[in-house]
C-alpha cells in the first residue's frame, strides 16, 4: 500500500493539535478543526489511530476522522487522486 503521509507526531498541547507530516510542523487550534477534540479528556483525545496509508486519523472514543489532506487544505482532483492511489 501506498503511503499518502508520513505521520511523524501527533500531540496535544492544551487545546492546540500539534502534527509533524512529510517532515513538517503544524499547529491546529483544535476549536477550528473540530468541536469533538476540542471538548474531549486528554484520554478521549489519546485514544486514536492512523491510518496505515498516512490518509487520516480516527478517535474510537468520539467517533472523529480527521483527514490530512483536509487539515493541510490540500485538494485533489478525482482524476490525479486515483492516479496517485494506483501507482
Amino acid at each position: 500500500m501506498k503511503r499518502l503521509h508520513d505521520i511523524e507526531r501527533l500531540a496535544f498541547r492544551g487545546n492546540v493539535l500539534l502534527l509533524k507530516v512529510d517532515g513538517n510542523e503544524y499547529e491546529f487550534d483544535l476549536s477550528n478543526v473540530s468541536k469533538k477534540l476540542a471538548n474531549a479528556s486528554s484520554i478521549e483525545r489519546e485514544n486514536l489511530e492512523i491510518s496505515p496509508s498516512g490518509y487520516g486519523i480516527h478517535w474510537h472514543l468520539l467517533d472523529e476522522d480527521l483527514s490530512i489532506d483536509g487539515l493541510l487544505g490540500i485538494k485533489h482532483s478525482p482524476l490525479k487522486m486515483k492516479q496517485k492511489i494506483a501507482i
